[in-house]
């Protein structure tokens, strides 16, 4: 069980409002804003290059956090400024021909959904949506009779940005991988808040952020590719960090996943985001999990019974994404009001999830996402909240 009081003391952030957005950005602790300022002193005290090369090691740790955290190897890892640097990386590298398919859900993300579009334009695939079931996941039966060898990527949101849904990522995998399909898991909203085990999800590749429910700097992002494909994709965009320029007009690929990587970045971002990986390995993954939930599950039951307010979250296994309206308010208007008694929250539009949205004839919702450190007295302060809006 995690330590309440610990948490909140190593989050200054929460003490002066009820902060509900890492779904957004979240609330780095302590010692990840501690990492961060520490190395941005160091560089101007030395400068940029050598501030680095005194972390080299550092640096490489931060890969092996990660390794840890999906029970992977740290050379299947690079890397990025973003998850959607993440995700297109690895998208745009996987070659694509006329007449190849690419899957998506019903559920997903729009800059997945825009690169996918671009794709398809670009070199004559197409891009189909997999249907829903009657619970508002992935329909593997579904997924099932529209599988074949043309289908060259099935992309999987395992937790949608609008909502508590969770995506059944093993079922879609197993079934895309029968027909020779690779699968892409965006694990955006999903890293730091759910389970995250590379080996039971059996996924191709993986992308995520450090700033969400990691609680790290906002660009830090980082991709997985199972090993065996890392050799099999050549990157859209190279630099000398990926690759090695050997003869005039000739380059040499770097053998792992750093292929994917460029050389310039953040280096205190990087390590603020190692710094966030091991504070999460240190808590305990389960432990986390389990007290979002827990959040989650009270914030929602509590939405629930206020008349006026509809919960418009999906799903069987639900994430700690609440979502939300008030019959007769307008979601920015919900968001501002509670605002202005410091309560963080946000909403989500139409135009970042927009087949799911629209089949729900939804044009935004509030979006509610309590961490671990989120109080049940903030929860109840929030609730209070949105009665006193609905009944006004």
């Amino acid at each position: 069980m995690l330590d309440l009081q610990a948490a909140r003391r190593d989050t200054p952030g929460c003490f002066d409002r009820v902060f509900l957005d890492s779904a957004g950005s979240s609330l780095p602790p302590t010692p990840v804003l501690e990492t961060v300022i520490a190395h941005l002193r160091r560089e101007a005290e030395v400068g940029g290059y050598v501030a680095a090369d005194e972390r080299l090691d550092d640096l490489a740790a931060v890969k092996t956090s990660l390794g840890r955290l999906f029970d992977v190897p740290a050379s299947s890892i690079a890397l990025t400024d973003s998850a959607s640097r993440a995700w297109t990386s690895f998208f745009y590298a996987v070659p694509l021909l006329p007449g190849d398919r690419i899957l998506l859900s019903q559920a997903e993300y729009a800059a997945n959904a825009i690169a996918a579009l671009q794709r398809a334009k670009t070199t004559g695939a197409s891009v189909e949506v997999i249907p829903s079931d009657a619970s508002g996941r992935i329909d593997v039966d579904a997924l099932r009779g529209m599988l074949d060898e043309r289908v060259k990527l099935v992309s999987v949101v395992h937790a949608p940005t609008n909502g508590g849904l969770v995506n059944p990522v093993r079922e879609v995998a197993d079934a895309a991988h029968a027909v020779g399909a690779l699968v892409l898991l965006d694990a955006c909203q999903s890293v730091g808040q759910l389970p995250v085990v590379v080996p039971e999800l059996e996924v191709d590749a993986l992308s995520g952020t450090g700033r969400k429910w990691l609680r790290g700097p906002r660009g830090t992002g980082f991709l997985y590719v199972r090993p065996r494909l890392i050799t099999e994709l050549e990157p859209a965009v190279l630099d000398l960090h990926g690759a090695t320029w050997t003869a005039p007009e000739a380059y040499e690929l770097a053998p792992d996943a750093s292929r994917f990587e460029l050389w310039e970045t953040d280096v205190a971002g990087r390590l603020g985001l190692g710094a966030a990986v091991d504070y999460l390995l240190g808590l305990g993954v389960d432990a986390v999990t389990e007290a979002i939930a827990y959040r989650a599950g009270h914030l929602r039951d509590g939405l629930a019974d206020i008349d006026g307010v509809t919960v418009h979250d999906l799903g069987v296994q639900r994430s700690g994404i609440v979502s939300f309206t008030v019959d007769g308010v307008d979601p920015v208007a919900v968001r501002d009001a509670l605002a202005e008694r410091s309560v963080t929250v946000t909403v989500s539009r139409r135009s970042s999830t927009l087949l799911d949205m629209s089949a729900r004839e939804l044009a935004a919702v509030v979006r509610a996402s309590p961490h671990y450190f989120v109080s049940p007295a903030d929860v109840d302060r929030f609730l209070a909240h949105v009665h006193d809006l609905a009944r006004s």
